[in-house]
């Protein structure tokens, strides 16, 4: 009687797990000791996958245990790999699990509650149609029969037990009605298998039977012997009813004999003894119901003793979190640290501007100031114009390099989508999978970004190119031996009267001042790149308290709690500055009053200053094409990457596209070629001699035989409660015909006897 309907395993495809993973991996940390351990955790992974998926399994808890540590994997895993079409895109090919062949993405494990997660859960993740195994509907109606089976186990476990009738009773009624709600919900679908429509009548009246000869011995040990051969007498109609229409699937032998001997013996003892009243099935008390099982959250892990293969392995939220948390990072230190470099610049600017200090080392006029003879030694000490230049020409062919990673990244991204187009025109609506053209949108936008940096980059080039221009030759002349550049400066009438004189100390000064300025600024520009923060605690604990992360508040309260005290500093340093600038530029007036004016003095004065911007703009320069070739050689990492990306998903596009087309190929290779027609009724049946009118018959035709109708479910009236069915005779003219053949057995419904508390 213990008949179980049981959902056989998905079978899957292959799936290479290393490759794909170990290149993200490869890509996304860097080389080290975590790096390589994650590689191998992969190789682990695909590991588990073969002896979950690559072999028969045994019905054993041990196969079932191989599963489970699989899919406790995979929960671990799919939070810390960016699983999508445009990213890590991996394929799971399932077959449908009742043979009716197609595709989908997606995996199945059966447990209680599993039915009700694939509903809500994994189809949602699905890119494509799901199969009709894994339908809602499908998933649903198992859900339903999963638990009326598991009830059903309560109900044979308490049996073995000899636990009380009562108990006993309400166990197979509450079964009973799981079994009639499973019944009703797959009755108008065709995606189960065929005997699990019959299977599910049958034990739907199995259970009620169960149910009323367990309340049976209730109502004797009550003294209710009408009552118990009502019950009894509804329990032997209703496993009659399954003997009649379901003995192919389900046998009711054992069952019916044992009702059989509990009625005969209640109506030999109420006859001769009690002579109670039978009632009628629907003035019976109704059975009570006690349900054991119900459908629970998949919540891994569900393995015995599980270790995470990724446990170092944060989630990709935090790993989100934690590069915008960086690219913040990196935007409040090179706001600090340019804000301190403008400021510094524009201190040059407005000491070159007034040829300072060179002019306070000048007053002899003859030689060259000792502030000019140190640049000069600077800029040969750096490489001099060579330097620069070299960095100049190396600038394009690091574009070029860049615009080509980009240019053949977006082309792949065309030919697919182009090929992907051309298919979809051809064959419609049959060609279900995502357009190419919708896929790669996050790609477009990356690239598209990635042009317009490439594009301000050049811009930024130009900007250092034209400014190169224009201080090339007064650098060239700093480069020179000092014989040469005390040659090239004019000399000018001897100023000695003002060596040791008030206004030359005061400049001297704040001069001092302003280097020392500057020197604080390189120290706190040190402090500030150094300073470092673990953020990733910070958000695996909100993700772990609120299962979300709010990046941007945690981020700009920590990078204020960090950087504040810095930000303060920076603005004293820029007041500081301010202030001395404004004082120097009062003090060189009444200095320059005193020197003596003549047209010597200007040009001398002229030159010393270009000299000193050139200088200062040779240093920046040198600053800015460094950083520019640094730029373009983290740019080339991060563009192939992105190549890499790409790559990736233009080959499962293709692996997909090529398992889309055979697809296809087989169905239309199935199809009918032509459309169907009738055949002519002259063509079907042989021909007649032609031999004359043929006479009518005589006799009138004796009727094909036509097999019996089919019974209707019980519906137990009464007066016939208590009484015992009889048969009557065949009515009607004998025939000569051989009798007809009975009907093959065919699903139907459970028959839904009308009695209290489940009305038909």
């Amino acid at each position: 009687m213990a008949t179980f309907i049981s959902v056989p395993l998905k079978k899957s495809s292959e799936v290479d797990l290393v490759k794909p993973l170990s290149k993200y991996i490869t890509v996304t940390y860097p080389a080290g000791e975590d790096q390589t351990e994650y590689i191998r955790a992969v190789e682990e992974l695909n590991k588990l996958r073969k002896n979950a998926l690559g072999r028969p399994l045994d019905k054993h808890d041990s196969s079932l245990e191989i599963l489970l540590r699989y899919y406790d994997q995979l929960c671990a895993l799919e939070p810390k790999f960016p699983f999508s079409e445009n990213q890590i895109c991996l394929s799971f090919t399932w077959k449908d699990a009742f043979d009716k062949g197609s595709l989908f993405g997606g995996s199945v494990k059966l447990c209680n509650g599993a039915f009700n997660h694939i509903k809500d859960t994994v189809l949602s993740a699905l890119s494509r149609e799901p199969t009709m195994d894994i339908c809602p509907e499908t998933v649903g109606t198992l859900s339903l029969i999963m638990l009326a089976q598991a009830q059903e186990v309560f109900f044979l476990k308490a049996t073995s037990d000899k636990m009380k009738d009562a108990v006993i009773a309400k166990l197979a009624n509450q079964a009973a009605d799981f079994y009639g709600d499973a019944f009703k919900q797959c009755q108008y679908k065709d995606n189960l298998p065929k005997e699990v429509l019959p299977v599910l009548a049958a034990k739907h009246c199995i259970m009620q039977a169960n149910a009323e000869l367990h309340q049976s011995a209730l109502a004797k040990q009550k003294k209710h012997f009408g009552e118990e051969i009502a019950r009894l007498q509804h329990a032997l109609e209703l496993v009659k009813t399954v003997a009649s229409r379901y003995d192919e699937y389900v046998s009711v032998k054992d069952l019916m004999d044992k009702i059989n001997r509990a009625l005969t013996a209640a109506k030999k003892d109420n006859d001769f003894i009690y002579h109670d009243r039978v009632p009628e099935v629907k003035d019976l008390e109704q059975i009570g119901k006690a349900a054991l099982v119900k459908a629970t959250a998949i919540t891994p892990p569900l393995s015995q003793k599980f270790t995470d293969l990724f446990e170092k392995m944060v989630p990709m939220a935090v790993q989100q979190s934690m590069s915008v948390y960086g690219q913040r990072k990196a935007e409040t230190v090179n706001r600090l640290v340019g804000t301190m470099r403008e400021a510094t610049n524009l201190c040059n600017g407005v000491l070159a501007s007034l040829n300072l200090p060179a002019a306070l080392e000048d007053l002899s006029g003859d030689s060259v100031p000792q502030s000019i003879v140190e640049k000069a030694r600077s800029i040969v000490e750096k490489g001099g114009l060579q330097s620069i230049e070299q960095l100049i020409r190396d600038l394009p062919e690091l574009l070029t390099r860049n615009r080509e990673i980009l240019d053949e990244s977006l082309k792949m991204l065309d030919d697919e989508e182009s090929t992907d187009n051309e298919l979809r025109g051809k064959f419609n609506q049959r060609w279900n999978r995502t357009p190419s053209g919708d896929l790669y949108k996050p790609l477009r936008i990356e690239g598209t970004n990635f042009r317009n940096v490439l594009d301000k980059a050049v811009q930024a080039d130009q900007v250092v190119r034209d400014r190169y221009n224009a201080h090339c030759d007064m650098i060239a002349l700093l480069c020179k031996p000092p014989s040469e550049l005390s040659a090239a400066i004019p000399s000018a009438n001897p100023t000695k009267t003002l060596q040791g004189s008030e206004i030359v100390n005061v400049l001297r000064s704040q001069l001092a001042q302003l280097e020392e300025i500057k020197k604080e600024r390189e120290t706190l520009e040190g402090e500030i790149k150094a300073v470092t923060f673990d953020m990733s605690v910070t958000f695996l604990t909100a993700l772990a308290q609120d299962g979300a992360i709010n990046e941007e508040q945690l981020s700009l309260t920590q990078l204020d709690k960090l950087y504040g005290s810095y930000n303060e500093r920076v603005q004293a340093s820029l007041r500081s500055q301010e202030e001395l600038l404004g004082q120097v530029q009062v003090s060189h007036q009444e200095f320059s009053s005193l020197k003596q004016s003549n047209t010597e003095g200007h040009q001398r004065e002229e030159i010393l200053k270009k000299l000193a911007s050139a200088h200062d703009s040779y240093i920046e320069i040198s600053n800015n094409l460094r950083e520019g070739t640094k730029f373009y050689n983290d740019l080339t990492e991060i563009l192939l990457k992105f190549q890499n990306k790409c790559s990736d998903i233009v080959f499962a596009r293709k692996t997909e596209r090529d398992e889309l087309l055979k697809d296809l190929q087989q169905s239309i290779a199935r199809e009918p070629s032509a459309p169907s027609f009738n055949v002519p009724a002259y063509q079907s049946t042989p021909a007649a001699p032609v031999a004359g009118p043929t006479p009518a018959p005589r006799t009138q035709p004796q009727p094909k035989p036509q097999p019996p109708s089919r019974p209707p479910p019980p519906n137990i009236a009464p007066q016939a409660a208590s009484a015992t069915p009889t048969h009557a005779p065949a009515v009607g003219p004998p025939t000569n015909n051989q009798p007809p053949m009975a009907p093959l057995p065919q699903a139907q419904g459970p028959p839904y006897p009308t009695y209290q508390g489940y009305p038909g």
